[in-house]
């Protein structure tokens, strides 16, 4: 399956690696197709380097190693495919949407009530129980 991850799962696993992160990127990597697009690349180097204060060489390191494949995101979107409360996280889902991933996985409680078919949005928890 094409698996998109949210820039939240990216920072969990980047910045705070706990055991349950570590068994996702695992599952996914040996198992799944991970999706990043490239609104979340942005998204990460912005936070990373203003909340969390680590360097971008690190960041770079990290993303290098990590296997996904990245995807971009439109810069101007027309139609609304769904309502979303975070306007900003629209253009990673809509991105989700367009390039038919299978799941979508956040830690964001602004996705809980996107009404949508495709992708199925889940948490890491989730993802790990089901599949």
């Amino acid at each position: 399956m094409r698996v998109m991850l949210d820039t939240n799962i990216l920072i969990s696993a980047f910045v705070f690696k706990s055991k349950k992160m570590n068994d996702l990127i695992y599952k996914l990597s040996k198992e799944h197709e991970i999706v990043i697009c490239s609104y979340t690349i942005e998204e990460i180097k912005g936070l990373i380097k203003s909340k969390f204060k680590v360097s971008e060489k690190a960041l770079d390191t990290f993303l290098k190693d990590f296997p996904f494949d990245l995807v971009y995101s439109p810069t101007s979107i027309d139609n609304k495919l769904f309502e979303i409360r975070d306007k900003d996280d629209y253009i990673i889902l809509h991105t989700a949407i367009i390039e038919d991933v299978d799941i979508f996985i956040t830690g964001d409680k602004d996705f809980d009530d996107v009404d949508i078919d495709r992708p199925e949005i889940i948490t890491a928890s989730e993802f790990l129980d089901k599949y």
